[in-house]
């Protein structure tokens, strides 16, 4: 296979990844309360972290002071997505969560305070009348709590992709360790709220216990170092739009697997949002070409995205 068709399957299976675990953790967390899933997911994630760091320990040397204290800063935002998330997921369905999430494309230009063209604005108005339209189900109402925890999780996201690119310009941090760093702060945060239903997973089934590998293992520390081993082999403009299918993926594992029906509203709603999405997208990366500050200020937040993904 041709190595730019190989990194094109890399990030397509990123993106299929992220997009199947929103109904994976709903699944999961129809079994095991909310803080039990996240604290299993973030244990397992620290413990294959670990694993790994002390197989190449001699390449990799030990821990540095920054990738320590910024790794446990962004720790601590990517927790609170993952809350947001996963208890918005909850209350909601998966093809939502999947489509209201990727807002995120276009809130991080508007929380990076980068100058940007009336046009992209109105292209994040599409998106909203999507979202609009997406949680409407049968008729129009007022979104529901796991819809606003979705939107609140696509705000703090995408804050948290902005922090990522500051704290990670011009700092030599290895994405390994600061993906462990992360990890093990997730886990001992959740350790307390979980503790009560820790004894639960005694009794977990298998497919409970699969649904939690799957997203420790694949959605976390997989997706992760695969995005970050394609990133730096191909453009950013095309690893954009191949993991932009994320929320098309989780609308097809919503329905295809989950049971979740489509209507004519939730399909047109759907619609808006991956097309404002990718509109916004186009004029964000065709502003930053044409203004050499712009291009300035979000080349290291480029990169710093491929840093962390919470989902």
């Amino acid at each position: 296979m041709p190595t730019t068709r190989r990194i094109d399957v890399v990030l397509l299976a990123v993106a299929v990844v992220w997009g199947s675990s929103y109904l994976t953790a709903k699944t999961a967390t129809d079994a095991l309360p909310v803080p039990t899933v996240l604290f299993v997911r973030y244990a397992v994630a620290a413990l294959a972290c670990a694993v790994l760091l002390l197989r190449f320990r001699g390449a990799t040397g030990r821990l540095t002071r920054d990738e320590k204290v910024y790794g446990g800063l962004l720790g601590l935002t990517q927790a609170a997505v993952l809350v947001l998330e996963t208890y918005g997921v909850a209350h909601t369905s998966a093809g939502n969560a999947g489509l209201i999430i990727s807002l995120t494309l276009v809130l991080t230009p508007v929380l990076d305070r980068v100058g940007l063209p009336g046009r992209f604005f109105l292209a994040a108005g599409v998106c909203l009348a999507g979202v609009g339209l997406l949680v409407s189900g049968n008729g129009l109402r007022a979104p529901g709590a796991g819809d606003l925890l979705m939107l609140a999780a696509a705000v703090v996201r995408a804050g948290h992709v902005v922090l990522v690119g500051r704290v990670t310009a011009g700092r030599a941090l290895r994405p390994l360790q600061l993906t462990a760093v992360q990890c093990a702060v997730g886990a001992v945060l959740f350790l307390l709220p979980a503790a009560s239903g820790l004894p639960a997973l005694a009794r977990t089934g298998a497919a409970t216990w699969a649904q939690l590998l799957y997203l420790a293992l694949f959605c976390g520390l997989f997706a992760f170092l695969a995005q970050t081993w394609a990133v730096q082999r191909t453009s950013a403009t095309r690893a954009g739009l191949l993991l932009g299918t994320e929320p098309v993926w989780a609308l097809l594992a919503g329905t295809a697997l989950g049971g979740e029906r489509l209507t004519v509203l939730s399909v047109l709603g759907a619609t808006l949002v991956v097309s404002g999405t990718y509109w916004g997208q186009a004029l964000e990366r065709a502003h930053r070409g044409r203004s050499p500050a712009a291009a300035r200020d979000a080349a290291p937040h480029r990169a710093g995205t491929g840093v962390t993904q919470p989902s």
